[in-house]
């Protein structure tokens, strides 16, 4: 799992498991205590997720609506959203709208 910063955004690649939730658990709260705006995670560039990893994602989003603030995923693929969808965490975690381009 790699692990970038562009401004607000934290940026995900790689494997999204298990293996790599203490790492990105890790990554994801310090951002968020270094930002006063709201956060967004990439997750355009994930090759795979799983339940484990999106409680991560889900227990953020629940601890920056805590201090007022947002958490919101960005480029949700098809799998991510599927397990979003299994797991239930969709009803917890926000998913950036896309806009349709013209």
């Amino acid at each position: 799992m790699d692990i970038s910063t562009e401004g607000p955004t934290l940026v995900l690649t790689g494997d999204f498991d298990v293996r790599s939730t203490w790492e990105v658990r890790k990554a994801l709260y310090a951002h968020l205590q270094g930002n006063r705006q709201d956060v967004f995670v990439d997750l355009s560039r994930v090759t795979a997720v799983d339940v484990t990893a999106l409680k991560v994602l889900a227990m953020a989003t629940r601890e920056a609506s805590r201090s007022g603030r947002h958490l919101r995923l960005r480029g949700c693929g098809p799998a991510v959203r599927r397990m979003l969808h299994i797991s239930r965490l969709i009803r917890v975690v926000e998913i950036e709208r896309q806009t349709a381009n013209a």
